[in-house]
């Protein structure tokens, strides 16, 4: 196989497009068939050779410190700063004063 400039001129045409089902570029034009959930079959894609990635990854686990990295990604990883007050907690407050 050549790996050039003969095969550079393979890549105008589109094969993968978007599944109606799940979303992602994985419909093949061709065989009609979705790589990753398996569409239009009504079961779900799935094959056991990839269940020992899926336990590892994470989002399996607490995710002690990466749910925590996740919330502060949110807000910017704001730091050295006071939160402002609940509304509750004021109007508690101003009522009893």
């Amino acid at each position: 196989m050549t790996k050039g400039t003969s095969s550079s001129g393979k890549h105008d045409n589109k094969i993968y497009t978007l599944c109606l089902r799940c979303g992602c570029k994985a419909y093949h034009l061709h065989k009609s068939t979705c790589g990753e959930f398996g569409y239009p079959a009504k079961r779900k894609r799935k094959y056991n050779w990839s269940a020992k990635a899926e336990v590892k990854h994470y989002g399996t686990g607490r995710m002690r410190h990466l749910k925590i990295v996740c919330r502060r990604f949110r807000h910017g990883f704001h730091e050295g700063t006071t939160p402002k007050p609940k509304r509750a907690a004021a109007a508690a407050a101003s009522s009893s004063s």
